[in-house]
Parts: C-alpha cells; structure tokens; sequence
C-alpha cells in the first residue's frame, strides 16, 4: 500500500468514527467540524445546480433538527451506504439536534459521495437560522457562532435542485415565474446567501396551489404555481413528476396538480407537537414508486417546544 492510500485510508477510518459518533446523537469538536465542511466544500463545488441522481434512491422531505426521528428513517429506509438517499433540504431549526442532524448528513455526504444528495432549503441560510434556533443551539453548544458560520458559509455550495433519471425534478421548495427550462437552472451561480426575491429564492419558498396561474405567497418570499404552471414546466423539461418538500402535509406526503407533483415531509410529529406522520419516498430500478410512512421515534429527552410556529413559515 503506497503512502498516499495509507493516508486515505486512514482519513477514511476517522471519518467512520465520527459517523458512530454522530449516530450516538454526540456532536463533533469545532475543529472536526471545520475540517468536515472543507472536505464537504470540495465535494459540492463539483456537483450542478441540477444534479443528476440515478435510481434506485430514497427521496426524503425536511428534517428540522429531529435527530432521533433521521434515525428512525435510516432504520426504515436503510443505512446509508446500503440505500442510495436524496434530502430535499431543511436540515435544521425547529428541533432540538440540528447540529448533530446536520453534521451527520455532511459526515455521510463526505464518505459516501455518490450515495446521498443533499439540496438546500430555505432554512439552510443564515438569516432564517438566526430566527428559528440553529443559531442559538450552536452558541449553547459550542459557546460561540463559529460552527454555524462554518455550516452557513458551507449551505452556499449545496445544490439547489436534483433530477433523478432525467425524470424526477427534486427540489426544497417549487417552480418560479423566472424559471421556464432546467437550463435556466444550471446557469445559476448559486454560492451566496439566499436571496429574498428572484428565482433562486422561489426554488427554495415556492408551493403548489389550487388555483390557476401564479399567486402571491403567504410566506412572504416564492409564488403560489397552479396545476397550469405545473403542466407546462413538465412538457418544456420532458419531466414526469416534481417531487418538492418544504411543506407540513399531515400523512407524511400528499399528490397535487393531478399527480404531477408530490409533497414530502419526512420530520414526524413537527415541532414535537404537530401529530403528522413523516413519509419518504423509495424510487426503484423500474423508476416505481413506493411511500413508506413512519411515526416519530420513541422520544429521548428532547424538551416540549411551545414556541408559536407561523403558519407562513412552515
């Protein structure tokens, strides 16, 4: 073995260390954590905007910090190596681990590159994570910001959308009027916090509606997309299916615009108090189709969240 794969090797057993820490639910050292996103970086600089997955793989919606329930959704699901996964953003907030959600979702990225895709959502910037207890869990843990800068600066490299078999289009949040083609998508320069307006910030806020056409989102950032828009985003990109999260959908997942486009939440019994079932979604070789729904993991000390959750904000 030469003196290079000697290295390897051995990075390569560190980091298998610091994954069963992680599983333990035991966060890593400020400085692991620094080295973890620098490798992290490298990794996302190399993928698209559009970052194409093959099947078979698991899609999976927001987690928001439920540590314990991302376990439960591996022991369902199947551990990464073993199962190929796509998170569709929103890895943090809201719930009592997000630094440990978040750094075993990196962890994993980092050691098992071509088996798990994560895409940005719109908690993964630094405005919102300020809001909505990121920021706060890291001070409390660490005893300064430094790991959120570290997290923050390293949500500006994820991608924004994935396409699994050139017919699944994955993303965080929905479709933007400034958006006709996927191309449109790839030629964005996305390394930057994410904007309050524009096409970047409606793939990550939009929601699909009832109604025709584009609405005003209730959010306050993205647009409302009709079944109308839905259809004519799936002809122009030859797509079959959009398969979005960023939404609390009571049953863990929910079809709209006819079946084109499906919801997916994966953070069981939200907020600790929501009482929703958590879903993910299993693509196959045949490209079929299989929900598998789950309950909240038994619950481990995690502290009753009373905090109001805005309803524009979910």
């Amino acid at each position: 073995m030469s003196s290079s794969d000697l290295v390897a090797a051995s990075a390569q057993g560190n980091l298998d260390e610091q994954i069963s820490q992680l599983m333990q639910c035991k966060p890593l050292s400020e400085p692991d954590v620094r080295a973890l996103c620098e490798k992290a970086k490298e990794i996302l600089m190399e993928e698209s905007n559009v970052q194409p997955v093959k099947s078979p793989v698991t899609i999976c919606g927001d987690i928001h910090g439920q540590f314990h329930d991302l376990a439960e959704l591996f022991r369902i699901g199947g551990q990464c190596p073993d199962t190929n996964y796509l998170f569709m953003g929103d890895y943090v907030d809201r719930g009592y681990y997000s630094v440990e959600t978040v750094t075993l979702l990196v962890a994993l990225k980092v050691r098992y590159p071509q088996r798990l895709t994560i895409l940005r959502g719109n908690h993964e910037s630094r405005q919102i994570t300020q809001v909505y207890g990121f920021y706060d869990e890291c001070l409390r843990k660490y005893g300064n910001a430094n790991v959120w800068k570290t997290f923050t600066d390293l949500f500006d490299y994820l991608p924004l959308t994935a396409l699994v078999e050139s017919e699944i289009f994955c993303l965080h949040g929905g479709l933007s009027p400034s958006i006709e083609t996927l191309d449109n998508v790839r030629s964005f320069d996305r390394v930057q916090e994410v904007p309050h307006e524009g096409a970047m910030c409606d793939l990550l806020w939009s929601d699909p509606d009832d109604r025709c056409g584009w609405g005003m989102s209730p959010r306050g950032a993205g647009y409302t997309f009709g079944q109308d828009i839905s259809e004519q985003f799936h002809h122009t990109n030859n797509l079959k299916l959009i398969a979005r999260a960023h939404q609390l959908v009571m049953e863990g997942y929910n079809w709209s615009h006819e079946q084109k486009v499906v919801t997916i939440f994966s953070a069981p019994n939200y907020c600790y108090r929501c009482g929703n079932m958590a879903s993910i979604l299993e693509v196959d070789d045949c490209r079929g189709h299989t929900f598998i729904q789950f309950d909240p993991a038994p619950r481990r000390g995690e502290p009753d969240v009373t905090r109001r959750t805005p309803d524009y904000f979910l």
